[in-house]
């Protein structure tokens, strides 16, 4: 599975935007994907996730905040980013795994990733 991350930018705080992550070489049939970031200096860190189910899971820093959504059909994900905060200044990838019983929040349990896309947040 190849994944390309897009949607990042610059924005003010409060504002927002979407990212999507579109899979090519096969589908997300049968694959949770999970949305992470990585700040400068900073681990790299789950931000939200999809299982294959359709379940969603969210960091307790972006829950209220950030949705996550798929279309099948587009094979796409989407990371819908609102309200949105200095803090929340990283490199956002996305990545898949094949589905297991739980969705996963660690960085290494993840097999496949996109290149990632700069999401940069001013005050």
């Amino acid at each position: 599975v190849q994944l390309q991350a897009s949607g990042g930018g610059l924005v003010l705080a409060g504002g927002s935007l979407r990212l999507s992550c579109v899979a090519s070489g096969s589908t997300f049939s049968g694959y949770d994907m999970g949305w992470f970031r990585q700040a400068p200096g900073k681990e790299r860190e789950f931000v939200a996730g999809i299982g294959w189910s359709g379940d969603k899971y969210y960091a307790e820093s972006v829950k209220g905040r950030f949705i996550v959504s798929r279309d099948n059909a587009a094979n796409t994900r989407y990371l819908q980013m609102n309200s949105l905060k200095p803090e929340d200044t990283a490199l956002y990838y996305c990545a898949a795994r094949r589905s297991g019983a739980y969705m996963r929040y660690t960085s290494d349990e993840y097999d496949y990733w996109g290149q990632g896309t700069q999401v940069t947040v001013s005050s």
